[in-house]
């Protein structure tokens, strides 16, 4: 027998997510965001199971496009971070890539080159973020001069990124969506502005493209969950099984560094998964996991290879029970990764892309309804 840690992959839950995101913007078109091997999905299977649906897909660096595109898929592609060296140049146009771009040298390098066909170009400004972008006093220069080169770049968008869009204190989210409102009409420039926090709280900022991510894979961004977000289905279950028990009588020590002691006669179960795997080490007592369905918590360290569960009050679970770490257990009872990420003071993005390699992947659902492993 392997051992019991898996990742399932619900294809069908990432397709409903993805019809949500359209829904809940339905004047423009949205790329599904599979940057950072989907978010930890498996990128190459979630791209099969959207790309029927999903008029392009949005990626960080090239490398990521390449992937795609050896796997077979032939949805446009859009490099978010732009690219790192002019030499990518004729690699994003033989690969039939769209581009960000955010710096001057990018605009040189463009504007130098001689494509057989021109590239399409998403032009990013710096509208508070204060991360990648144009600053707004280059931002007119720079895209005019994109304009006036038909033979080199065509298709400009208009790209920002919101820094609290997922804040419930709205008021610098304002600030940006001002200036970008501006921008876009003074431009006359289609946009591509929502991520998945705006795509789901913030109407007014879907444009002609919108890039929902993290809640593609079901878990809620935002500070306060509204009725969008809930309509979200959880894309990962992370599920492992009781390998032991341990007996323990109170005032009895826990795991490394004896951080967590029985406070009675305690049941204690050990769980095949550790930070090994991927299973956030800072996980405090108390973060919650589903044992056969029913609610434990850890209790204890977590180990590299294991962690231990108080199963002192449920008394008809031991070794081979099934432990769901976060997502949705087979008896319909759903632990949220966003929940488990605020007990290990993380986000649910860390702890999705940190699932590491030796963890099975295993997929079901999706257009095909194949099961697949990787």
């Amino acid at each position: 027998m392997s051992r019991p840690l898996i990742a399932e992959i619900d294809l069908d839950a990432l397709r409903h997510n993805y019809r949500h995101a359209q829904a809940l913007a339905p004047h423009g078109q949205s790329l599904a965001v599979i940057k950072a091997n989907a978010y930890g999905h498996g990128a190459l299977a979630c791209a099969r199971a959207l790309a029927d649906l999903a008029p392009a897909f949005a990626v960080a660096c090239i490398e990521e496009a390449q992937a795609l595109r050896q796997g077979g898929i032939d949805n446009p592609i859009v490099l978010l971070e732009g690219f790192f060296q002019t030499e990518e140049l004729p690699l994003i146009e033989s690969l039939g890539l769209w581009t960000a771009v955010h710096s001057e040298w990018q605009v040189e390098a463009l504007l130098a080159h001689r494509p057989r066909r021109p590239i399409p170009v998403w032009v990013k400004l710096d509208s508070g973020m204060h991360r990648l972008g144009f600053p707004a006093q280059q931002l007119e220069r720079i895209w005019h001069r994109l304009l006036d080169a038909p033979d080199r770049v065509r298709d400009l968008h208009l790209m920002s990124h919101f820094a609290t869009a997922d804040a419930l204190e709205p008021d610098y989210f304002q600030r940006q969506l001002r200036m970008l409102n501006e921008w876009a009409a003074r431009l006359d420039a289609p946009t591509c502005l929502a991520n998945s926090p705006a795509t789901l709280a913030w109407p007014e900022t879907h444009g002609a493209w919108n890039r929902p991510g993290i809640m593609l894979y079901g878990s809620d961004p935002l500070e306060g969950a509204n009725d969008a977000s809930r309509g979200l289905k959880p894309v990962m279950t992370l599920r492992s099984e009781i390998i032991a028990v341990q007996e323990l009588g109170a005032g009895e020590p826990v795991g490394y560094g004896g951080r967590w002691i029985t406070p009675a006669p305690s049941r204690i179960g050990v769980v095949a998964a550790g930070y090994g795997d991927g299973y956030d080490r800072h996980a405090r007592d108390g973060t919650p996991v589903l044992v056969d369905g029913q609610r434990s918590r850890i209790a204890g360290k977590v180990s590299m290879d294991m962690l231990t569960v108080d199963i002192t009050n449920l008394p008809n679970t031991g070794i081979g029970s099934r432990v769901t770490l976060w997502g949705q257990d087979t008896s319909g009872a759903v632990l949220s990764v966003d929940e488990v990420a605020r007990h290990c003071d993380t986000i649910s993005y860390t702890l999705l892309t940190g699932v590491l390699p030796r963890v099975p992947r295993r997929y079901h659902g999706g257009m095909n309804s194949v099961t697949a492993e990787a």
